[in-house]
């Protein structure tokens, strides 16, 4: 029973790695570039939640709440991409890996310049409530995080398989000068995905509030979320969930099986073990160009 339960706990820690983790999919798909500044926007997106839905402050109903916030970062998303990146277009890709280095400075700057560095808990309607199964507990916030994180994903997975918008990111990712050519938006179809990944971190930064309090420094954790798409295979979405949940499984196995640090280690571990067997990833998508 106790393995059930660390296994459990595991996967729903897993699909948060997994929701971040699509973040930097979503963006790799569409422009070929890493966002670094992926998890810190998942937690301005948990503190957007927070400000909206708590009682200490606009006391809005849950779900609209957590739509808001996610709205609001798309749009931060959007501006991000329209007014920052763009202004690096057509540099090298190390270009937006510093950038987006700084823009987490920056955003961990903000949430602890608006809400304080000391930890806060986000309100929800189901904290506390537990779900028993023989002797297995399995608390609400889990199951809430993985019906939303195999929903999402499904969702996404659709989105850029059968979709105008889907398409034409995948178009602008293997070649944007010819797909602007033949007629794609590419900038505006970069701004959209930008506000798509943002308003997918947002989801993830409040499933993680809901098992906890956060803190600026919660953006962290994205270099977990980074390590998860690495191990599925950058441009793969099932990949990036999947890689997430394997990180969240082997972590608490990890800190119950074996000597203190592993668990620590486990995810990087995994990571170099992938990198060296499978350079491309578990589950990557190759894709022929024409030149």
């Amino acid at each position: 029973m106790e393995l059930i339960q660390l296994i459990i706990g595991g996967v729903a820690s897993g699909c948060i790695y997994g929701l971040v983790a699509l973040g930097f999919v979503l963006i790799y798909k569409a422009t070929e570039g890493v966002n670094f500044a992926q998890g810190d926007m998942m937690m301005l997106g948990a503190f957007v939640a927070l400000g909206l839905v708590n009682s200490d402050y606009w006391a809005l109903p849950f779900v609209p709440g957590v739509l808001l916030a996610a709205a609001i970062m798309g749009g931060v998303g959007y501006g991000v991409d329209r007014f920052v990146v763009r202004q690096i277009f057509g540099q090298p890709h190390f270009a937006l890996v510093i950038l987006t280095i700084a823009m987490g400075f920056v955003f961990r700057f903000v949430a602890g310049s608006i809400w304080g560095f000391t930890p806060l808990v986000l309100e929800t309607p189901f904290a506390g409530n537990t779900l028993k199964i023989g002797g297995v507990i399995i608390g609400y916030e889990d199951i809430t995080t993985i019906v939303v994180t195999a929903l999402l994903t499904l969702s996404l997975w659709a989105f850029f398989q059968f979709t105008k918008l889907g398409l034409a990111a995948q178009a602008s990712s293997q070649n944007q000068m010819a797909a602007y050519i033949v007629g794609v938006p590419v900038h505006r179809v970069n701004s959209m995905i930008w506000a798509l990944s943002g308003a997918v971190s947002t989801i993830a930064g409040v499933l993680y509030a809901s098992k906890g309090a956060i803190d600026p420094n919660i953006g962290l954790l994205g270099i977990k979320a980074f390590a998860a798409a690495v191990i599925g295979g950058f441009g793969s979405l099932p990949g990036a969930l999947l890689g997430g949940i394997l990180i969240g499984v082997v972590e608490p196995l990890a800190a119950r099986y074996l000597p203190g640090g592993f668990s620590q280690m486990s995810p990087y571990i995994i990571m170099l073990v992938v990198l060296v067997t499978r350079p491309n990833g578990l589950f990557a998508q190759i894709y022929a160009k024409k030149v």
